[in-house]
């Protein structure tokens, strides 16, 4: 998280001269400067410049000595890559920045953009799913980025193999930006290296804040995700395993208030597990692109209908005789939202520890009932995060504090 006196619906000035761009890539370049810090140094020092020039102080009482800030070289030279690769630098605060992407507090403070960014000012909505799709998940993909795009959407995936491929390719002739793991002259995979240049010959973009020439490795995969759903207005799952990359960019989604949408699938698909599993803790379930528009925030409110004689359920159920409806039994319980369950989720992983807990004695300090935690207690426990001991007892597996969200 940033520092509490800067906030990221109030973004700096962007960088206005080359040396000042010079001087933000060599902060963010810097050993040990990630985004937190970023944010954090030039709101303390006021400047990049002034930061790079405490940066070997502020090392040192960490107790890192000897520390060197990010020489000009590396930086001219990727300045240079990106010239000859026709990338294009957009700092936050600049005009092209995407607006959404700026209210995130780990918003990224550089984009390096190849094709046409005013691409990313249009709404986007996300779809993500499976590498190994089914030609039945594929085929859905398409048909959603195709009618996204007819309704004005840019359509905004991972450019990997299986879902984001069918989404890209279908929402070339519209609108469609790809996010990189690496970096953007770096086309992975391979294969999608045609893909990669007809996105940008028809007007949408590739963008990635990795360096360039950066191959992308296993951490990068969840840091561009948190990018794929910052952009977006909702992010809508086609399909996914119950562990993947697609859940993270769901509950990254989640963190940033952002629509969680789902496709179901068929039970012993594994393919659809994840999918499921999103809809069960109250993701928006997904039959067509009509079901997405309805999950977005209209720009011009449907007009609604005044027909004769027409009531609407919520009327009629309050015109039933209260007689009819005493003594019968309660119903279930209402079910909770995604954020709800997550909430939840976060609030028994606190709660544990290596040593055992009675179960009711958590379910006391939850404030719940036994029906709405046993549920989730399970979930954790075939997630391999909570493990049952004899006599009701529950405990933390050891190592699953490290996975928390």
């Amino acid at each position: 998280m940033r520092d509490n006196s800067y906030s990221s619906t109030h973004p700096p000035l962007p960088p206005t001269t080359e040396d000042d761009r010079v001087s933000w890539l060599r902060l963010l370049r810097s050993r040990r400067v990630g985004v937190a810090t970023f944010w954090r140094l030039l709101s303390e020092h006021g400047s990049a410049q002034e930061a790079l020039k405490a940066l070997p102080d502020v090392a040192r009482s960490a107790g890192v000595n000897r520390y060197e800030v990010c020489p000009e070289g590396v930086v001219f030279a990727e300045l240079k890559a990106a010239r000859l690769r026709g990338a294009r630098l957009i700092c936050q605060g600049d005009a092209d920045y995407p607006t959404d992407l700026a209210t995130l507090a780990d918003a990224p403070p550089m984009l390096w953009v190849r094709g046409d960014a005013s691409a990313m000012a249009r709404p986007m909505v996300a779809l993500v799913g499976a590498r190994n799709a089914s030609s039945l998940g594929l085929r859905m993909a398409r048909s959603l980025a195709g009618g996204l795009g007819q309704a004005g959407y840019c359509v905004v995936s991972g450019l990997a193999r299986g879902i984001d491929t069918a989404a890209h390719l279908e929402a070339l002739d519209h609108c469609t930006v790809a996010v990189m793991a690496g970096g953007v002259d770096v086309l992975y995979p391979s294969e999608n290296t045609r893909l990669a240049e007809d996105i940008i010959a028809k007007g949408g973009a590739l963008i990635s804040e990795q360096p360039m020439g950066m191959q992308p490795m296993a951490r990068h995969f969840p840091m561009r995700n948190r990018i794929v759903s910052g952009l977006s207005r909702a992010v809508v799952v086609v399909e996914a395993a119950a562990k993947s990359g697609s859940l993270i960019t769901a509950r990254c989604a989640l963190d940033q208030g952002r629509e969680v949408l789902a496709v179901p699938g068929h039970p012993m698909d594994a393919r659809a597990s994840g999918c499921n599993i999103l809809i069960r803790d109250g993701a928006r379930l997904v039959r067509n692109t009509d079901d997405i528009l309805e999950a977005l925030p209209p720009d011009i409110q449907a007009p609604q209908l005044d027909l004769p004689g027409f009531e609407e359920p919520a009327v009629q159920e309050a015109a039933k005789p209260q007689g009819i409806l005493q003594g019968l039994p309660p119903g279930p319980e209402p079910t909770r939202t995604l954020r709800e369950t997550a909430a939840l989720h976060l609030q028994i992983l606190d709660r544990l520890g290596p040593s055992p807990l009675a179960e009711d004695q958590l379910i006391r300090d939850l404030g719940q009932t036994s029906g709405a935690v046993s549920p989730v207690l399970t979930d954790l426990e075939l997630d391999g995060r909570v493990q049952r001991k004899p006599g009701g007892f529950l405990s933390l597996v050891p190592g699953a504090d490290d996975t928390r969200h």
